[in-house]
């Protein structure tokens, strides 16, 4: 039996059916949020309250879960979670739980954006120009090295928090102003630090494209699905196309090779001009996964088979390509 737990569920009641699809009833799905009115703990066969992920009693109140319901694997589906979880790793490994979650230092890499960029470029990459200190980026527009329109963001971000656009120097200065004092004002606030903690960056505008990173338990890259976005809502994909293309290929395996993530990457390119630009990298199943298992991708399935010490065929891996889905929104019954 392996029974595997969601943390922070949330909506992601997709994923919970795919992972117990993929159980084919050799397991249970235990789903946990700090509400159990969550859409996503419907899908689970058992829900459980928890306080928030910056509480105290957290980890503890996560570790007596699982205990109580023999959990093998833990999958979380928040960006805000996964540095406590991972400092805290040893603790369920010590009870028998798989986190799959990455190391301490690649969720560094990701949750700070800044790092990202850096990260991005290190690997031979293009990534949009990247500022965090105020000044200098003023400056770098004065030299005409950074050109509006500019995207201002959380350095630590979650999903669409705090995303703004600007179009001048007036606005820059407003726009800055407010977004200081929001994000301390947000969940965000805990994980942003120091003063330099809002991000500036050149806008790309051009075909977006989302790749699911797939790597095993052990950090190998096996499998990249890649997706063309064609429409958004609320920063997540909305309507999405499998393609497959050798350079957008590269890329991902240039990145999953290198950065050694455990499980999903999700991550944002786009394409401007023929050059393709990587934004965000987040180590963690996003909301673009439906698009790739719909269209083939058994994911859930390869995670289950490594849990259980077996191999698996790449191929489950690959979508079929030229699939196009769209998200349409329904009703559950949360009682």
């Amino acid at each position: 039996m392996i029974n595997i737990l969601f943390t922070c569920a949330g909506r992601r009641t997709y994923l919970l059916k795919y992972f117990k699809e993929q159980l084919g009833g050799d397991g249970l799905i235990v789903g946990t949020d700090m509400r159990l009115t969550a859409p996503a703990l419907t899908a689970a066969d058992i829900k459980e309250q928890v306080p928030a992920v910056y509480a105290p009693d957290y980890i503890d109140r996560t570790l007596d879960i699982c205990r109580r319901h023999e959990i093998k694997a833990l999958i979380s589906l928040n960006d805000l979670e996964l540095p406590i979880l991972a400092a805290n790793r040893t603790r369920f490994e010590e009870i028998g739980v798989k986190v799959i979650v990455s190391s301490p230092e690649v969720i560094d890499i990701c949750f700070d954006k800044y790092r990202t960029a850096k990260y991005v470029e290190s690997l031979g990459l293009q990534t949009p120009a990247t500022y965090i200190n105020y000044d200098e980026a003023v400056k770098a527009i004065n030299d005409g090295i950074l050109n509006f329109p500019l995207v201002l963001k959380p350095r630590w971000g979650s999903g669409s928090i705090g995303i703004e656009f600007v179009n001048s120097i007036e606005e820059l200065v407003e726009v800055y102003a407010l977004l200081l004092k929001k994000v301390k004002k947000s969940i965000l606030a805990t994980a942003s630090t120091g003063a330099e903690y809002i991000l500036i960056q050149q806008k790309i505008n051009g075909q977006e494209y989302g790749m699911d990173i797939m790597n095993d338990l052990l950090g190998n890259n096996r499998g990249i699905s890649i997706k063309k976005k064609l429409a958004m809502r609320a920063g997540e994909t909305d309507k999405a196309c499998t393609v497959d293309s050798a350079d957008l290929r590269s890329i991902g395996q240039t990145i999953g090779k290198n950065l050694h993530h455990i499980g999903n990457l999700d991550v944002d390119v786009f394409e401007c001009d023929g050059k393709y630009y990587v934004l965000e990298l987040n180590p963690r199943f996003g909301g673009g996964f439906p698009f790739s298992y719909e269209a083939g991708v058994n994911f859930p399935g390869a995670l289950i088979e490594w849990l259980k010490g077996n191999d698996i065929d790449d191929k489950v891996l690959q979508p079929r390509i030229g699939e196009t889905y769209a998200k349409c929104d329904y009703l559950v019954n949360i009682k």
